[in-house]
Order: C-alpha cells, then sequence, then structure tokens
C-alpha cells in the first residue's frame, strides 16, 4: 500500500457537511485530482449528529443510533440514507466516479447506546447476542470510566477482553463495508487517547471484512516512535502530531516529529495491509473553517503560499499520507498546480530513504552575528524551567518518580548546582465521571495532581484535539474534573502512569519542551531511477542561504556521483538548472520557504 491521498471534509466543513456539498466535493475530486492519485472521499466526524439547535460537538442525545447501538447517517444532513439505507447510496455514487469513500469514527460506543442499554447485534445469527446464557447489551461492554476525554458526552471505550464486545465492533464494520466503506479514521484511540486493545481488535475485525479497509488511526498528541512501533502493523496509516492547523506554529512541530519516525525507519514499516505510513494530517489550503465550529468553509488559508509549498514538500519528502483539507468548489489554480505537482507526488509515492540531513551550511543574509552552523541548529534559551510531558514508560525521562509525603509526588534531577527536585501535589478527590468516588486504599494508589499553586488546577494526560499541534507538546493543567484523564498511579517502578492511557508522565526541560526547530534545514531522498532529491526549508524569520557540498551529499545517499559536469540539478520551484561542477548548491530562501533539487546522473 501506498500512502493513500485524498479530501477530507473537517477543515472546510468541521462536522456541518451534508450529501450534496460532499458529493459537490467528491465529483471535483474525481475530475481533477483523481488523475494525480487523490482517491480516497472521507467525511468527517459526527455524520450522524442532528444539525439543529443546541447540537454541538460535544453535544449529549442528539445522535441517530439504531436499535444495535450503531451510529447511522442523519437523514436531513444525508437524505439518501432514509429507510435503514446508510452510506450505500452515497458510496455507489462514490465508486462511480472512480473514488473510494471513507468516514470519520470515534473510538468505542455511543453513550447514547450504553444509557439506553441498546442489544448487541450477532452478525452470525442475525439477532442479539448471547454469551453464557444471557443477552449483553451496550451497558455491559462500555466502559464508563474510559470516555473519550475531549467528547465524554458522546463515546466510551468498548471492553474488548468479552465476546460481547468483540461483537459489537463486528456489527459496526460489517455494516461499514456493507455500505461501501473503503477507508475508516477512528479517532480518540492514539496518542495521549491511547487505546491499544481496541486498535488490534478493529484491526483484527477488519481483516475478517471480503473488502480491503484502510485503518487510519487519530489523534497524534505526544505521539513517539516507541509508542507507535507495536501499533504499525495493525493499521495503514496513523497520526503523529495534534491537528494541523493553517498556522506556521502548527506547520514547525511537524519537522522533529518526522526526524524522528525517519530515524526509526518506520516509514513505510509493515502495516495492515502491506505497509503504514506515519500521518502527519491534512494539507490546510484553500477555503476552511475553524475548529469544532458549526460553520461550513468561510475563509481562506492563513498560510502564506511560500508556507503551503514548504509544508507540501515536507509531507512529500516525509510519505506522508496527503489529504487536501480545503473545499474543492473554491480550488483555485495555485492551490491545485501545488497538491499535484508531478515532482512532489513522485517523491511522495516512489522514493527511498527520505531523512533529514545535517551537513548543510546556513546564514542568515540580513546582518547577523550568526555564523554557517548546522541545519538542526537549536533555539538555546536561558530558562532552566521544567515541564511536564507524556511518553511511554520505557523512556529514561519517566522513572524516578516517589512520595515525598503524603501530599507530593517529586522527581528528581540533575542541574549544574547538583540535584534538585520537580515536586507536584495531590489534589483533593472528585467523583469519576461514572459517580464513582476513589476509596481511601485506592486513594493510596490512585490520585488526581495539581501545581503548586492551588489555581492551576488538575494535570490533564489528554490534550484537547481543539487546540492546534503547536499547544499540544504537553499535557495541560486544566480546570478539575472527574474523568480518567486526571487520574495517575504512582508505581514500584518509580512511573506514574496515567489511568486514561496508560502512558507515563516524563519531566524535561524547556529547552526540550519547546520547538527544537530554528534555522535552516534540509532532507534527502532517492528516486527509483536513480534520482537524487535535496530539500531546502528556512525556518527563520528572514531570509537565509542555505549550502550543502556535494562530497557530503555523496556520503549522504550513499550514491557517488561520477562525472558531476554531465549531471543534472534542476531546481524544481523555479526550473532552474544548476551546475555542480563547483562542488556545492549554494542558494538564498526566503523566510518560511523551501527549494527543492532534483540531481540526475
Amino acid at each position: 500500500m501506498l500512502p493513500p491521498r485524498g479530501w477530507n471534509s473537517y477543515d472546510s466543513f468541521s462536522w456541518t457537511i451534508d450529501e450534496a456539498a460532499f458529493l459537490h466535493n467528491a465529483q471535483i475530486m474525481a475530475d481533477k485530482l483523481l488523475p494525480h492519485g487523490y482517491q480516497y472521499a472521507v467525511i468527517d466526524f459526527l455524520w450522524y449528529r442532528k444539525n439543529v439547535n443546541g447540537s454541538t460537538k460535544d453535544s449529549y442525545g442528539f445522535d441517530n443510533i439504531d436499535q444495535w447501538g450503531r451510529p447511522f447517517p442523519d437523514p436531513d444532513r444525508f437524505p439518501s440514507s432514509k429507510g435503514g439505507k446508510g452510506f450505500k447510496q452515497i458510496a455507489d455514487k462514490v465508486h462511480a466516479m472512480g473514488l473510494k469513500f471513507g468516514i470519520h469514527l470515534m473510538n468505542g460506543i455511543n453513550t447514547q447506546a450504553v444509557n439506553a442499554s441498546t442489544p448487541i447485534l450477532d452478525i452470525d445469527t442475525g439477532n442479539a447476542y448471547v454469551e453464557d446464557g444471557r443477552q449483553w447489551t451496550a451497558s455491559d461492554i462500555g466502559l464508563t470510566h474510559r470516555t473519550c476525554a475531549w467528547m465524554s458526552d458522546g463515546f466510551m471505550s468498548v471492553n474488548t477482553d468479552v465476546g460481547a464486545g468483540r461483537a459489537f465492533l463486528r456489527s459496526l464494520y460489517r455494516q461499514y463495508a456493507d455500505w461501501g466503506v473503503d477507508f475508516v479514521k477512528v479517532d480518540c484511540i492514539f496518542g495521549t487517547d491511547y487505546s491499544p486493545k481496541e486498535i488490534v481488535a478493529v484491526s483484527e475485525v477488519l481483516k475478517e471484512l471480503e473488502r480491503p479497509v484502510v485503518l487510519s488511526i487519530s489523534p497524534g498528541t505526544k505521539v513517539t516512535p516507541a509508542l507507535a512501533e507495536n501499533i504499525t502493523r495493525h493499521v495503514g496509516m496513523y497520526r503523529i502530531t495534534g491537528d494541523d492547523w493553517d498556522s506556521w506554529k502548527d506547520v514547525l512541530p511537524h519537522f522533529d516529529v518526522a526526524r524522528s519516525f525517519a530515524d526509526a525507519k518506520m516509514i513505510g514499516a509493515t502495516g495492515l495491509q502491506g505497509r503504514s505510513w506515519p500521518d502527519l494530517d491534512m494539507l490546510p489550503f484553500g477555503r476552511l473553517t475553524d475548529a469544532g465550529v458549526n460553520e461550513g468553509p468561510h475563509r481562506s488559508t492563513n498560510l502564506t503560499f511560500d508556507e503551503q509549498r514548504t509544508q507540501m514538500l515536507l509531507w512529500s519528502m516525509v510519505k506522508s499520507p496527503l489529504m487536501y483539507g480545503g473545499d474543492l468548489r473554491h480550488l483555485d489554480d495555485d492551490t491545485f498546480n501545488l497538491i499535484t505537482h508531478p515532482t512532489l507526488l513522485k517523491i511522495n509515492h516512489h522514493s527511498e530513504n527520505n531523512k533529514e540531513f545535517n551537513y548543510i551550511q546556513s546564514e542568515r543574509t540580513s546582518k547577523s552575528d550568526e555564523q554557517f552552523s548546522g541545519s538542526n541548529s537549536v533555539d538555546q534559551t536561558n530558562n532552566d524551567g521544567l515541564v511536564i510531558g507524556l511518553g511511554t514508560c520505557s523512556d529514561e525521562s519517566a522513572s524516578g518518580w516517589r512520595s515525598s509525603s503524603e501530599d507530593h509526588i517529586c522527581r528528581s534531577y540533575e542541574t549544574q548546582n547538583g540535584n534538585a527536585s520537580f515536586c507536584i501535589s495531590k489534589a483533593k478527590l472528585l467523583p469519576t465521571s461514572d459517580g464513582v468516588t476513589l476509596n481511601k486504599e485506592e486513594n493510596q494508589a490512585k490520585f488526581r495532581l495539581a501545581g503548586i499553586d492551588n489555581d492551576d488546577g488538575c494535570l490533564d494526560a489528554s490534550v484537547s484535539p481543539w487546540q492546534p499541534s503547536s499547544a499540544s507538546l504537553t499535557p495541560m493543567f486544566s480546570t478539575c474534573e472527574g474523568h480518567a484523564k486526571q487520574v495517575w498511579e504512582l508505581t514500584k517502578k518509580g512511573h506514574l502512569v496515567s489511568s486514561y492511557s496508560g502512558l507515563c508522565a516524563t519531566v524535561e526541560s524547556n529547552k526540550e519542551g519547546e520547538l527544537k526547530t530554528s534555522g535552516a534545514q534540509a532532507w534527502i531522498a532517492t528516486g527509483n531511477k536513480g534520482e537524487i532529491y535535496v530539500a531546502f526549508f528556512n525556518l527563520d524569520t528572514v531570509s537565509r542561504k542555505i549550502a550543502v557540498r556535494v562530497p557530503d551529499l555523496e556520503k549522504g545517499v550513499g550514491i557517488k556521483l561520477g562525472r558531476k559536469h554531465l549531471c543534472s540539478c534542476t531546481e524544481v520551484w523555479s526550473g532552474k538548472s544548476r551546475s555542480l561542477s563547483k562542488g556545492d548548491i549554494s542558494v538564498v530562501v526566503s523566510s518560511h520557504g523551501s527549494m527543492l533539487f532534483e540531481i540526475q546522473c
């Protein structure tokens, strides 16, 4: 499986997409983008929610669910679904266009179904699921202590350890296959919402289906290669960042994350249908909406065209899935030419050895005291403060927590002046989301954590996706509430474990918590016909001169360039040729801009 390409409705419609608007976008995609490999037309979240007064992204009681607790399309927004047809007619129309059809799903089961104790369909008998001599319902399999942290009134995880839980997932995905679904994006299941058992269970269900279905999981907040390594073989693509919106601050974190997955050799690793792909999120170009609002496309992207080219180039060099997010009904020529650029698409599907390349020189072209430096220069600050992060419990920075008193949890760390301690205090107990308060014995092991200042709130292990990726680098202190995302356990091994995701709290300096990316960067890759690709990125606020020596480039790609005077070197954006005979490639790149060179010998 190659990195999927397509269009997703979220960036332009939030959750308000309807049948007419979707099919209009799909037809444009078929006419203009399908020839360039864009084939998945995806309806994003809450397609089952009634768009009426009082209905929002996290409201309760507005979802359409059938007698078996499964969501079905809102018939007012998707009229062809009336009469129990689901998305079958829409999927048929999409397939007739030559496209493939996808939908967004939330992890687990709808809270309305759990509260109504709807029966579970046994797809083998066509009747209610029976095990151990009794009929099971949604209330038996919904994990009320594991509601989605950022949509707690909407969905909760399913108990996949029992047959009834697995039976529900089989009935759910069998229905989607019967509708003609080719792609599912399952949300609130990865990153800080990590639910490995359900990821594996869904993957196993999809393997049983007669039709191949691409499995995409999300969100990607705090995802590391260590967290993803046990999941990649069960999925087709997986988010590795928070939501990416049209802000340069959102684009920047992707450079560091992309580097880590390239270094871990996880680009194109074994996956559900052959390979799996780290997903840098959608391309927020063109006409857009805003995160989580009840409004469709009403504004243009805030990214400059240079920033859009930089984003598209990075996504291509990393071989990320390419999911366009803008309203295709307003697709302009510049954007169309960018997202269908033949060289970028060739790199995205047919390149190898994709990685960051550190052996470049860079300097500002305006007056500055900076000298030539490596592309991975770090913004050095003098702030010795610490921040809390999340990671796998095997991370070195996750160990060393201890109880220093009845009221405080601390972790020691080294400073230039010796050892010091980072401490947070236990918060007062609150009722959990299912109304149960932890008893005294449970409180010895599980607790909530608050900042030393009582106004800081409680340590929150799940970052809301309504915040952009630039704001989701670390977990937050938020208003104390009764949810598992704020419950922690101190283990005998010195790990501070989140009861919600099973991830561990880490401590790192602000220097590490801040964006590591500044100055200039370069990525390299090789093509399937011997091409060498060199991408320069200027992440600075002013223009920079960026240069690479040809001998260093040869070492980076592992290819010796023979008679250099016979090699062609073309800067892709401008189409201008450059000579390699001088022994280097040197160019001035504008602020937030990029340049791509294709070398053929």
